[in-house]
């Protein structure tokens, strides 16, 4: 680890576009390895970038790891000898983790998830299309045009959100493309017949009922929009409300896994 720099490396991890975490020691106690102010990265894949102490340390830090990423909120955890550990969680409110290396010590962590933020994929180049990519960039959203062919490539999460906007272009291809995706939320500037109509086209050509049924149309919230800017505000505030409600689903079941 010869050069090696915790900063360096958490830069170089956000370059990637992979999720990953940050554990920072706050305090330890008794014997240990582990120092405060250490810093380490870990990977999605379990890899630890940095020192953090031994390898009950390492063993609790990838599973907290696993937790903030789920959630996408940060974890505190306590790391302590296992004939101390009582409970899960101390008074304090701070998960335990069992130690069963023979230093003896307490660690206290903070395991900080980073994420990019959610994608906006798009299918279509009409006004509509076009506004909802401008009002999403300035809201933070990875904003992506893409085609039905280009899709595949994107490696769209559940937490990304697709808006089918073609208007008449291609619109069967383009809700099929949108559908076969892994985003929860699926949305398409239509009739709510029209969806209908293609959806259940799309279900008798293979499409699976579970995946179809993912799709809200008309696109956006009720506000009464006329011009295209309206209606792609209307769109765009839909999708924010479905990213935080989304969010605090996650963090309610975390809490309740405590």
């Amino acid at each position: 680890m010869a050069n090696f720099d915790i900063f360096d490396t958490i830069e170089t991890l956000r370059q990637t576009g992979e999720p990953f975490c940050v554990a920072t020691v706050l305090r330890t106690a008794d014997a240990t390895s582990a120092k405060a102010g250490g810093k380490a990265a870990i990977a999605r894949d379990g890899r630890i970038m940095g020192h953090l102490g031994g390898a009950c340390v390492q063993r609790a830090v990838r599973s907290s790891a696993v937790q903030a990423l789920a959630s996408g909120a940060p974890q505190m955890i306590r790391v302590k000898p296992s004939d101390k550990v009582v409970d899960m969680t101390d008074p304090d409110g701070v998960q335990t983790f069992k130690s069963g290396c023979p230093s003896g010590g307490t660690v206290d962590l903070l395991v900080e998830p980073y994420q990019h933020a959610p994608r906006l994929v798009i299918f279509g180049t009409s006004l509509i299309a076009k506004a909802l990519a401008e009002h999403a960039t300035l809201a933070g959203f990875r904003v992506t045009n893409s085609t039905p062919e280009a899709v595949r490539d994107l490696d769209i999460e559940a937490r990304d959100f697709v808006v089918v906007a073609s208007q008449g272009h291609g619109d069967g291809v383009a809700l099929g493309a949108a559908l076969n995706t892994q985003a929860a939320r699926v949305s398409m500037v239509a009739s709510r017949r029209k969806a209908e109509t293609l959806t259940e086209k799309l279900i008798g050509q293979g499409l699976d009922p579970a995946r179809a049924a993912r799709l809200k149309s008309p696109a956006g919230l009720d506000i009464h929009a006329i011009d295209p800017h309206e209606i792609a505000l209307s769109i765009l505030a839909e999708i924010v409300m479905w990213r935080n409600t989304d969010k605090s689903t996650e963090v309610t079941e975390d809490e309740k896994l405590a």
